[in-house]
């Protein structure tokens, strides 16, 4: 699939291992420094989009109110502790004042911590100190998505498409610029998935090299992903969706690898493929999990953590030590409150509106009357609302249509990878109907929605491009109109999140200005 700025390297496995290696889809891609460079730029972007005027508004919004105060409470005691009445009063003046008392809380603490790293960074006191995390966590994202994109469609042009995507995107920079946990969520899903990526490249190149029939036991970037896959999880428990659907993919990969190799016994060698990678990748993952609740395990005072003294063990479960057992028994409080949260709320939506963006949330909205808050016309708004560029969103809907048909027909690996972000971030919400549930989960799978538009361009550059039946001077031509067919649905997504920004950042804007941008009824 390659494009404009598009270049393949030469060859790193021995000359008899050609043939194997482009069998394996093992061939390198080294796109010199525009491969570099126009990825940066376009984090650059992201960044000067995300970081500016992240103390606006100065208030707790939406579930900031839990997050950042837990956030806050970790770095104190390292566990979260109940706040008193009053309390996001006292914390907007600067004076956040927790009670000694521990909190039960059903979210892991990974996410918290690292909203605390900000409030260590920059201080309570301005709202920046606990939103600059999700706006770093957000920036890092637009840079690995173009470079996944990169490297899945081998096109230097299609992985920055997929950088400005979600630059400009109003979801994911919402997102980035609140003290939710959903954002950190996405990254680690994004980097375990960029890890097993190279993971795969890696594998298969060293295949291309040995006996098919060979074991491949050291695998390092397979177990950089059960790190992140851990991290994850220890974010929102939802990440083990992630876990499950990602480890299905990779032994599916082992076994089409093998048997794309020319192994004796493919079956039997890549499922000891998938054997090692249980043993090795799963305990990783675990062990990070654990990991991220090292405050609330080393303290005596966490919600919980003394369960195990009134509870004593019996049989075999004697030999697993008592803070585990208390940690255990926490998850089985946390898990049934998680199937069973049915409470409604005005932003609640279901999945199946997600994908048309049915019932954005509204984070933030402020009415203003001439005279307050700069305010010079007859009514003034300042909203920040959870909304999507809906041409982003809805040609990514479309695409992701393409993907599904493009996979039945061609069983492209790329387009089955893309559907099993779809399928963990997504599908598996379907399971849980009567939960209640709102748009934002959504980011945890917004990467995937780019790279199902991203394979949809891909099949757009190459159009018209094969030698083999047209002639250079037309392959020349076509090039030139798919790179600008291309580029001018980014200048179109652009142009309309220009247009909604104002309702994305919480901007002081004419009340009119403010309904022209809410395109259906749902989005009130």
């Amino acid at each position: 699939m390659d494009g404009t700025l598009t270049s393949r390297g030469t060859s790193s496995v021995p000359p008899g291992a050609a043939s194997q290696a482009a069998r394996l889809d093992a061939e390198p891609f080294r796109p010199g420094l525009l491969g570099w460079v126009v990825p940066l730029l376009v984090t650059l972007l992201a960044a000067a989009l995300r970081l500016p005027g992240l103390g606006h508004p100065h208030q707790l919004i939406f579930d900031e109110t839990y997050y950042a105060k837990d956030a806050y409470a970790l770095l104190i005691a390292g566990h979260e502790l109940v706040w008193p009445e009053g309390a996001d009063d006292a914390w907007l003046a600067g004076d956040p004042q927790p009670t000694e008392e521990a909190a039960y809380v059903v979210h892991p603490p990974l996410g918290k911590w690292l909203i605390a790293l900000g409030l260590q960074g920059l201080g309570a006191e301005t709202a920046a100190g606990w939103r600059i995390s999700a706006a770093v966590a957000g920036t890092l994202s637009v840079l690995l998505v173009s470079l996944i994109a990169q490297r899945m469609f081998r096109s230097v042009l299609l992985g920055g498409a997929a950088g400005v995507l979600t630059a400009v995107d109003g979801h994911h920079l919402v997102m980035s610029r609140v003290a939710l946990l959903d954002i950190f969520l996405m990254l680690f899903v994004l980097a375990a998935f960029g890890a097993l990526l190279a993971d795969r490249y890696r594998g298969r190149r060293r295949l291309a090299a040995v006996d098919p029939d060979a074991p491949l036991l050291w695998r390092p970037w397979r177990l950089l992903a059960g790190v992140l896959l851990g991290a994850a999880a220890a974010v929102k428990l939802s990440g083990l969706a992630f876990l499950a659907v990602f480890g299905i993919v990779v032994v599916l990969w082992d076994l089409q690898a093998r048997r794309a190799g020319g192994a004796r016994r493919w079956g039997l060698a890549g499922l000891r493929d998938a054997g090692v990678a249980v043993v090795t990748v799963l305990p990783v993952a675990a062990l990070t999990y654990l990991a991220s609740w090292a405050g609330w395990l080393r303290s005596g005072t966490g919600w919980g953590r003394l369960w195990h003294e009134s509870h004593p063990a019996e049989g075999l479960a004697a030999l697993v030590p008592g803070p585990v057992r208390s940690l255990w028994q926490y998850h089985l409080m946390s898990t049934d409150f998680h199937t069973g949260l049915d409470a409604g709320h005005d932003y609640a939506s279901t999945p199946w509106t997600w994908l048309f963006m049915g019932r954005p949330v509204s984070f933030h909205y402020e009415s203003f009357d001439p005279g307050e808050a700069g305010c010079q016309v007859e009514r003034c708004s300042s909203a920040i609302l959870d909304l999507a560029n809906p041409v982003i969103w809805w040609a990514g809907l479309i695409a992701l249509v393409l993907v599904i048909a493009l996979w039945l027909g061609r069983r492209d690996w790329r387009f089955g990878a893309i559907l099993s972000g779809y399928v963990a971030g997504f599908a598996v919400w379907l399971l849980f109907p009567g939960r209640t549930m709102f748009f934002f989960y959504t980011i945890a799978y917004h990467p995937f929605l780019i790279l199902s538009l991203v394979a949809v361009g891909a099949i757009v550059l190459r159009a018209g491009t094969d030698p083999q039946r047209f002639a250079a001077e037309e392959v020349r031509a076509n090039r030139r109109r798919n790179t600008v067919v291309i580029l001018s649905f980014l200048l179109l997504a652009t142009a309309v999140s220009i247009f909604f920004l104002p309702v994305w950042t919480g901007e002081l804007i004419d009340y009119e200005q403010w309904r022209l941008r809410m395109w259906l009824p749902s989005w009130v």
